[in-house]
C-alpha cells in the first residue's frame, strides 16, 4: 500500500533516528493491520518514521525507529535481546548513494513494498524520494519486518531488519 503522508517532512537526517523497544503506540499518519498465522501486527508510519506493534500468544512487542525528542538511544547497528518468550533481533545500516543511485534504489523499494500484500509505504510531501517503507513476513516460525527511511537531501537510505521468534530451548547436555 502506498500513501502520500499529509504532514511536513520532519526527519532531517539519518543521524537523528533513535531506536526504542516497548514504547506505547504513538500517533500514526498511516497504518496497516497484518495477520501472519497467529501473529497480529500493526505497521505504523509516524510523522517521524515508523513503529511496529506485534501481538502473539506469547505476548506483545513494540519497536519504534523515529526522531524521538529527548531520546538518548541512537539507532544501533544491532540488538539481540530476550523479550519475554521471544528472541528479538534488530539490525540497521545507513547507505550513502549518489543522486542517480538514490533515485533508482528509491523507485525499486517503493515498487517492492507497494506491490507486497504486507507492505506499507508513505511518501512525504516535497520529494517523491522522501519516504518511509515497511514490509512484514513470516519465515520459519519467526515474524520479520524490514524498513527503509529515505533522506534524499543527503543521499542516505537507512535500512532496518527485525526478527522476532520464540526462544528455542537450550539443547540437553550430551
Amino acid at each position: 500500500m502506498l500513501t502520500t503522508l499529509k504532514t511536513v517532512y520532519t526527519d532531517t537526517r539519518a543521524a537523528d533516528l533513535a531506536w526504542a523497544l516497548g514504547r506505547e503506540p504513538l500517533p500514526a499518519l498511516a497504518t496497516l493491520d497484518v495477520e501472519l498465522a497467529d501473529a497480529k501486527m500493526q505497521l505504523r508510519l509516524l510523522g517521524a518514521s515508523h513503529q511496529v506493534l506485534l501481538e502473539e500468544e506469547q505476548g506483545s512487542c513494540s519497536e519504534t525507529v523515529a526522531c524521538i525528542p529527548g531520546s538518548s538511544t541512537p539507532l544501533p547497528l544491532g540488538v539481540s535481546k530476550r523479550v519475554g518468550e521471544w528472541e528479538y533481533e534488530f539490525a540497521a545500516r545507513v547507505e550513502t548513494l549518489s543522486r542517480g543511485q538514490f533515485a533508482g534504489r528509491a523507485q525499486e523499494l517503493l515498487a517492492l513494498v507497494t506491490e507486497h500484500p504486507h507492505g506499507l509505504a508513505g511518501v512525504f510531501p516535497g520529494s517523491p524520494y522522501a519516504f518511509t517503507a515497511m514490509l512484514a513476513q513470516r519465515h520459519e516460525g519467526s515474524v520479520m519486518w524490514r524498513t527503509w527511511h529515505a533522506y534524499p537531501q543527503d543521499g542516505q537510505l537507512v535500512a532496518t531488519r527485525t526478527r522476532v521468534g520464540v526462544r528455542m530451548p537450550l539443547p540437553a547436555a550430551l
